[in-house]
């Protein structure tokens, strides 16, 4: 199976992507469907039997457009429509609308404009117009079973638009036009399209300005066939891994590189919300989209494209948008039926108001247009990826990454949090405090051993010996591999067995357990190695922040009690496990999650099955690899800063999606009586039916500024 990516054009509501993907799950058969119509994103999973190209003539069949498919390359230039968006087709259309509205306005009767064919001249191009767009999208969809909400928008103008056409030739031809009707539906929906694109387009902000600064200029560095140097400017997207490059104050860094040489203080608040900038020097790594404030360097480029951290981060924001949180499922299935529905009420309206309430044809033919046009199923279908769109957008610039969009909803359960220690409430950097080799090693082989055996590790406290006693004299091994909860365990080319593990794995050589690395060779102890590590200095602030929001902190390690305990002291948490192996922690998360929804923090191997496990599993930016490909979300900004933000953009979102549903909903529960018993008029109708939209917007816009942490 191969993934597929595409960038699809013409999407203006949640009814367009779900016709989009009805038709890729229904009569393609596709799996993992993901489309997000704010984005315009659309991925799936295809496989030999169904060509790509059939595919994107099948969405383009639809009406929309697929930017980037296979087919694009090879495709003609098309001329250039008169109308290329809803901005030009609404103020084209409001210059033949004005004029008919007129005569609606009371002291003014211009007897000209009471002409009918003076109407039909006016109303005309507007028709026209709005057929070319909602008449063309609601027969596309209609011939393929998917009626969407244009077919609702171009029910109404037609029917008004014959009414009045017939209605000319009649004896009473003043009494059966509304001319005006057909055309201010039109206008006023395209008013509505353009607010709705507009404040759509808001929630998108944080997200683009990412993207945004991934686009910039570098300075290359070359050299001619006399060694001299050259730096010439070049676009980051031409930029390969290993290219040479120069990066001064005032700049962006064009691409994920690493320091050659130089020094400078690298603001990375794009990525990790964290506006102190950092001190980057030589073998330091740069996040591709951070700004150099101070001094040069010079560094060669470690990943372009969709490697580099910030591509990974707009991807995984990408599909998190595209991702459906079980709150939509009931929205989706209520937009899919909505528009026969609203059809068939229609129908009914004015056949109930013309033969039972006895009401004209032409009054009951206004209440039916006006339930057509008032009722949206686009509010339903915007009011959770409005909100989605808003709140990843915001985590994602102070450095919160949510890799999908159900870790958002299911935050709001969030009663207890569970912390791992080393890494993840202390820093992580540890110094070595003191050691001691027996007799039969010596200082200089316990240093040799320990290192050769530490530098294959990935744990904290393993760099921290590896740092301070790398040796050229290291032993090498025939085999070697790290036991998860113990530490490291090596063969040599003589068959001797070496290992360097906690006390656990020396208990039955010491009693001496206050100790954190214990070297073994042939199993005889060699020695042992202390280590410090410090707390993180904003791990109190957090701890006391969920305890004040009701959330139990715990603290589950597999560090000695005596330290955890500690460090649970120093940080006001109560609940302490220590001593734990994966498979406890594991057990252990199980226990917890069967009393209230758990979150679990942590950065290590050990703690990617708990991680797993938990309700969320939170994982930091230095973490271990496996550690972040477990956890549902990642806190880039290099600490705990931001978790009590992560804990309450997920409490706030899912809250504005509900106030999102719930005015979808009684909005239009309300307001399609409203308009069948004749208490609205199809023009304020369309009015209502585009402001509907953007009240959605703007109160998942709010989220932006709204207080959650």
């Amino acid at each position: 199976m191969e993934k597929v990516n595409w960038k699809v054009e013409g999407m203006s509501c949640t009814n367009c992507a779900l016709t989009i993907e009805k038709y890729l799950t229904q009569q393609e058969g596709l799996s993992d469907v993901k489309v997000n119509f704010i984005g315009g994103d659309v991925s799936f999973a295809i496989n030999d039997s169904t060509p790509a190209a059939k595919v994107e003539r099948g969405i383009e069949g639809l009406g929309y457009h697929v930017a980037n498919g296979p087919g694009s390359a090879n495709k003609a230039v098309k001329k250039k429509k008169w109308f290329k968006n809803h901005l030009q087709r609404f103020w084209f259309c409001v210059v033949f609308t004005l004029p008919l509205a007129l005569h609606m306005l009371p002291g003014i009767h211009i007897h000209l404009l009471m002409n009918p064919w003076v109407q039909l001249g006016l109303t005309l191009p507007v028709y026209i117009v709005g057929m070319d767009f909602f008449g063309r999208s609601a027969i596309k969809s209609l011939l393929k079973g998917i009626p969407n909400m244009n077919v609702l928008v171009a029910m109404g103008a037609t029917s008004a638009f014959i009414y009045s056409l017939i209605g000319m030739f009649s004896a009473d031809a003043a009494n059966y036009l509304f001319f005006e009707t057909t055309a201010t539906i039109l206008t006023l929906v395209f008013l509505g399209y353009l607010l709705e694109d507009k404040t759509v387009e808001t929630t998108q902000a944080n997200i683009r300005r990412l993207t945004v600064s991934q686009k910039v200029m570098a300075n290359m560095i070359a050299f001619d066939d006399k060694f001299q140097e050259h730096v010439f400017p070049v676009d980051s997207a031409s930029l390969k891994v290993g290219d040479l490059i120069l990066i001064k104050s005032g700049e962006y860094v064009p691409m994920d590189c690493k320091v050659l040489s130089g020094e400078a203080s690298v603001n990375e608040a794009v990525v990790t919300g964290e506006s102190l900038p950092l001190t980057r020097t030589m073998n330091d790594k740069l996040i591709g989209g951070s700004m150099v404030e101070q001094g040069s360097v010079k560094a060669y480029v470690t990943a372009v494209g969709e490697d580099t951290v910030m591509s990974q981060i707009l991807r995984l924001v990408k599909e998190a948008q595209s991702e459906k949180p079980p709150v939509q499922q009931m929205a989706d299935k209520i937009s899919a039926v909505f528009v026969p529905v609203v059809a068939a009420i229609a129908v009914l309206t004015l056949m109930g108001n013309y033969w039972i309430a006895g009401l004209p044809f032409a009054m009951s033919l206004m209440r039916a247009i006006a339930v057509l046009v008032i009722a949206c199923p686009c509010a339903m279908g915007l009011a959770t990826p409005a909100a989605i769109a808003v709140g990843l957008g915001r985590a994602a610039k102070k450095g919160i990454l949510f890799k999908n969009a159900r870790s958002l909803e299911i935050f709001r359960d969030i009663r207890q949090v569970v912390f791992d220690k080393t890494g993840t409430l202390t820093t992580g950097k540890f110094v070595i405090t003191a050691f001691e080799a027996s007799d039969s090693a010596g200082d200089s082989a316990l240093k040799d051993i320990a290192y050769s055996l530490e530098k294959y590790s990935n744990h904290p406290i393993a760099k921290c010996i590896t740092a301070v006693w790398k040796t050229k004299d290291e032993l090498r091994w025939a085999r070697i591999e790290e036991v998860k909860g113990l530490g490291m365990k090596a063969l040599d080319k003589e068959g001797n067995t070496y290992a360097a593990v906690s006390y656990r794995g020396a208990a039955h050589l010491t009693t001496d357990s206050g100790h954190n690395v214990y070297i073994i060779r042939n199993n005889v102890l060699l020695g042992w190695i202390d280590v410090a590590d410090e707390i993180r200095p904003e791990a109190k602030d957090v701890v006391a922040a969920l305890k004040r929001r009701g959330i139990t902190t715990i603290l589950l390690s597999g560090d000695k009690k005596d330290k955890c305990e500690a460090v649970a002291a120093a940080l006001g948490i109560a609940q302490v496990f220590a001593e734990q192996t994966p498979e406890s922690k594991l057990q252990q998360i199980e226990a917890l999650n069967r009393q209230a929804p758990v979150a679990m923090v942590g950065d290590g191997i050990n703690d990617a099955p708990a991680l797993a496990k938990a309700t969320v599993g939170i994982s930091l930016s230095d973490a271990s690899q496996i550690a972040m490909q477990t956890a549902q979300v990642v806190l880039m900004n290099h600490g705990l800063t931001y978790l009590p933000m992560a804990l309450g953009l997920g409490k706030h979102t899912y809250l504005t999606i509900k106030q999102n549903l719930f005015w979808a909903f009684i909005y239009n529960i309300v307001a399609i009586p409203v308009a069948a018993l004749g208490y609205l008029h199809p023009t304020l109708a369309a009015l209502v039916m585009g402001l509907s939209d953007v009240v959605l917007a703007i109160n998942s816009v709010r989220l932006n500024w709204k207080k959650v942490a």
